[in-house]
């Protein structure tokens, strides 16, 4: 009995330390994205693999700038679409959860409710799933980068690592693949946009709007001007 409780406790304290050792690299991790432009994110990692075991062709765009070297139309177009109260709150915007859980439960047409926070450690840590453990990791991930992250650096990142189309990601890239000028002299309406595609940027085109698209841009273009402009992205 004493052997077993002997090997019992060796799993244990191993489990112990492969535990530890997990939520060290997260921690770390972290830390060095808030200071360290992002290179390649998990979403990008993922596309590619996909991909390669489709046997297709496939080509991607990223170049990082700085939020400096962004409109501020663009980071007020993406909150006013995605994340209205991302100023305020702590990575999750629990009204705006209970509101997509009453619709879904009305509507065949899901509606979801990630911020900003959490689309930004999904691409950059995770991967595209609609699993349980892919959403803890991704709270797990959110609560990390809402503590050692400004807002600022939270905004900068995913502009810059956000897919906004086939291949294309990030600000820069967007913004000379589909207008051909560089990310900060981006106008209001292309902003707009770009920001209206995000749902879905492989089934929603840039290039090619549909009406709804279209419709989209325009309920943004009001929701920009109700928000107060681009002083709310320069403020943060």
């Amino acid at each position: 009995m004493a052997k077993k409780r002997g090997w019992m406790g060796r799993i244990l304290v191993g489990l112990g330390w492969a535990l530890g050792l997990f939520l060290a690299l997260n921690i770390l991790l972290v830390l060095i994205f808030r200071f360290v432009p992002v290179p390649v994110s998990g979403l990008m990692i993922q596309r590619r693999m996909e991909a390669w075991s489709e046997d297709r062709p496939y080509t991607s765009h990223h170049q990082w700038v700085p939020l400096e070297e962004i409109s501020p139309s663009l980071g007020l177009a993406v909150i006013a679409a995605e994340d209205q109260n991302f100023a305020d709150h702590f990575g999750f915007d629990w009204q705006a959860i209970e509101k997509a859980i009453q619709h879904n439960e009305k509507s065949r047409r899901k509606r979801g409710a990630s911020t900003v926070s959490q689309q930004t450690a999904k691409n950059l840590f995770l991967w595209n799933s609609r699993s349980w453990v892919r959403k803890g990791f991704e709270a797990w991930f959110t609560l990390l980068m809402e503590a050692g992250w400004s807002k600022r650096r939270i905004l900068e990142v995913y502009l810059n690592i956000v897919e906004f189309g086939d291949g294309v990601y990030g600000a820069e890239s967007a913004a000379r693949t589909y207008f051909g000028k560089p990310a900060k002299r981006l106008s209001a309406p292309e902003a707009a946009l770009m920001a209206a595609v995000l749902p879905n940027p492989r089934k929603f085109k840039v290039s090619a709007p549909s009406e709804y698209i279209r419709g989209r841009q325009g309920w943004i273009l009001n929701q920009m001007r109700q928000l107060g402009g681009e002083q709310m992205v320069k403020a943060l």
